[in-house]
């Protein structure tokens, strides 16, 4: 990786990228809504079951568009490894954000062909992965930075949602960073014909019922 396309994946990294991800807790919410996440080692738990399940999905579809996979196949498959309507619109408009910021970033014909064939939005690891390649990166960079969203995107919100100390929440992804990078290297060996789906029927089942919250500090 030459050093601009290093700096790449931080800035794509970065959770001030304007991707939307600030507004979303990964279910966070939800779970520590009903009891499941209440303290630092729950959390680790919950971010640890995430990494291993839809993280991983997240991995090998973002290190599959990289790679130059079908972006359309690979959406399709993404929906078909989503069973929830909630995380799929989700997902989609997840996705629709990161690629309008991916266009002002990184202008690539391959992020226009993909706006104009999805009007609505893409998977958001489908646009992270091209996303990665328009900005010169490698399969393993675009799963290392959707293994790590995983895992950071839930710390995040959880920080806020149960007042945790931050610098708790940052030793927990420091602790992770072993399993995150495990992940991420699976993610970007898979043949992208035989995608992970890794299903955590607990997250589908929660996120439909944030759906129907009525207040709610983050919109998943």
């Amino acid at each position: 990786m030459t050093n601009a396309a290093r700096a790449a994946l931080l800035v794509l990294a970065d959770g001030r990228f304007p991707a939307g991800g600030h507004a979303h807790s990964g279910g966070a919410e939800a779970a520590v809504a009903d009891g499941r996440v209440h303290d630092a080692a729950s959390l680790a738990a919950f971010c640890r079951g995430r990494l291993h399940t839809s993280g991983l999905v997240a991995a090998a579809l973002a290190a599959a568009a990289t790679s130059g996979a079908d972006p359309l196949a690979l959406d399709a498959a993404a929906d078909a490894r989503t069973p929830s309507p909630a995380l799929r619109a989700t997902s989609r408009r997840l996705g629709r954000q990161l690629l309008r910021a991916a266009r002002a970033a990184w202008p690539d014909p391959a992020l226009d062909e993909l706006a104009a064939a999805r009007p609505r939005g893409a998977h958001h690891p489908v646009v992270l992965g091209l996303t990665a390649r328009a900005a010169g990166l490698l399969p393993l960079d675009a799963a290392q930075a959707a293994a790590y969203e995983s895992a950071s995107g839930p710390t995040a919100a959880a920080v806020r949602l149960l007042s945790l100390d931050p610098f708790h929440g940052a030793a927990l992804l420091a602790r992770l960073a072993p399993e995150i990078d495990a992940i991420a290297s699976l993610a970007a060996t898979t043949d992208p014909t035989t995608l992970p789906a890794a299903s955590a029927p607990l997250l589908d089942l929660a996120a439909e019922e944030h759906g129907g919250w009525e207040k709610r500090l983050f919109a998943s």
